[in-house]
């Protein structure tokens, strides 16, 4: 099979390389980039006005398989990823029963292999359960495969325990994929704590929440010489230490979700007057129509969404380049579950297929990142984390590529999702650049197609 794109943009953050080319592919790997290739080819895609930027790399995604398919599947969850430019993901431990034996790792890993072209990474869990008693078996799990390790959705609360998991993962020179919560001052919280709380009666996650964890395992990582990761950060003070520890020369990269740089806990909207009567009514909506008061959990996620204060830090973050990866903690949950009110529902919004468009819209139109700065973000810095030979469409490389229409814009429909999950506070928003298609390993695996 051979492929010949002609005529895009062709951005390799890799090699530095932004110019309008074509990219001639054989067999599944890049052969040659230059303009007017003359090659024959089985297909010809015209990719004029387009951008060719390698495949979309998510450090930070939740299939739910095993244990919760009703939420997601590897085949709809990685269906998700191809829509949204993804060729290479990383699945969560929690699911049920959690990733933290090989056993379980190689269910997922096998899995995917059979069912879905997308490179499909298993992160394994540090402790037993997620319960945080007792260490996995972590060097058993990276001989099966494991490529990270992670204890996402709460931390390592012992600290003897973390300081013992970060100096096994640093012998085997394996990242700690950190997500960052001091458990016991979230106290019920389900918004960040500001005004906005106030305003909707609802408890508040303070931003030391996020920032002791940081700020104890970047010293324990620091001191130990481990590969920390500290996943979707969410303020200022953990963007500062970020700045200040890479200009102290330590090994420290982060991630920020689009829903993170977009949103902040002013655009969670009020809950309406007939808020109880909706979340009683018998039965539920079965399909994920408007049901305003309902839909207000949709804006419920961890960390919570922070202050314009904190999103303008991580603008900025962007900018100087402290943060290294765009990553969506995609988190898909049944419509039933979800939208029982902000006290009740489960953290967590989809993000696989509305990442790129965010990003493009909200950073590149905006000017705080270049395109080739975009898949930087998205391709090349999380396949680093990762140090897995993808990230990028150099001759010689996997064509694993994503063609990216900038001049269409669209809104958001959250009924076309090929997801499970319809989780997201993005439905009926209006944005720019679209995935057109998607090749992994030189096969076309989606394509856009306009009704």
């Amino acid at each position: 099979m051979s492929l010949l794109i002609k005529g895009g943009r062709v951005l390799d953050p890799a090699t530095d390389f932004d110019q309008i080319a074509d990219v001639y592919i054989e067999d599944g790997i890049v052969k040659k980039i230059g303009t007017k290739l003359k090659e024959k080819a089985d297909e010809v895609i015209d990719a004029t006005g387009r951008y060719i930027m390698p495949g979309f790399v998510d450090l930070h995604v939740h299939l739910r398989d095993p244990g919760q398919t009703d939420k997601e599947t590897i085949e709809t969850g990685t269906a998700a990823a191809c829509k949204g430019g993804f060729t290479t993901i990383v699945a969560m431990p929690n699911t049920k029963p959690v990733v933290d034996n090989s056993d379980v790792l190689s269910y997922v890993m096998n899995k995917a292999k059979a069912v879905t072209p997308v490179h499909v990474y298993q992160a394994g869990s540090i402790t037993v359960g997620m319960n945080g008693e007792k260490l996995t078996d972590m060097e058993d799990m990276v001989s099966h495969g494991a490529i990270a390790f992670s204890e996402d959705g709460k931390s390592v609360m012992d600290t003897e325990l973390c300081v013992e998991a970060m100096k096994i993962l640093a012998k085997l020179d394996i990242p700690f994929l950190d997500h960052c919560e001091e458990k016991s001052l979230v106290k019920g919280g389900v918004i960040n704590d500001d005004e906005n709380a106030i305003r909707l009666g609802l408890p508040g996650i303070n931003n030391m929440v996020e920032n002791l964890i940081s700020a104890r395992d970047f010293q324990i990582a620091t001191a130990v010489g481990a590969r920390l990761h500290l996943c979707h950060v969410s303020t200022k003070e953990v963007i500062e230490m970020v700045r200040a520890g890479k200009r102290a020369g330590l090994h420290l990269t982060c991630e920020v979700t689009p829903h993170h740089f977009t949103l902040t806990s002013d655009d969670i909207p009020n809950m309406p007057e007939n808020a109880d009567e909706l979340l009683t009514a018998t039965p539920m909506p079965s399909v994920p129509e408007t049901t305003d008061g309902i839909e207000l959990s949709n804006y419920k996620m961890n960390p919570p969404l922070r202050t314009e204060a904190d999103r303008q830090a991580i603008l900025e973050g962007f900018k100087d380049g402290t943060i290294d990866c765009i990553a969506t903690d995609h988190a898909p949950h049944t419509y039933m579950e979800k939208n029982q009110g902000m006290l009740k529902s489960p953290f967590g919004i989809v993000g696989l297929e509305t990442a790129a468009s965010l990003t493009y819209t909200e950073l590149v139109l905006k000017g705080i990142l270049t395109p080739l700065q975009m898949a930087e973000k998205m391709s090349y810095n999380p396949a680093n984390v990762l140090r897995v030979d993808v990230g990028s469409i150099a001759e010689g490389k996997s064509a694993d590529i994503v063609i990216f229409n900038p001049d269409v814009t669209y809104v958001i429909d959250r009924n076309t999702f090929v997801s499970k999950g319809k989780n997201t506070p993005f439905d009926g928003r209006k944005v720019t650049g679209l995935v057109e298609k998607t090749i992994i390993d030189g096969e076309i695996v989606y394509e856009f197609i306009e009704e």
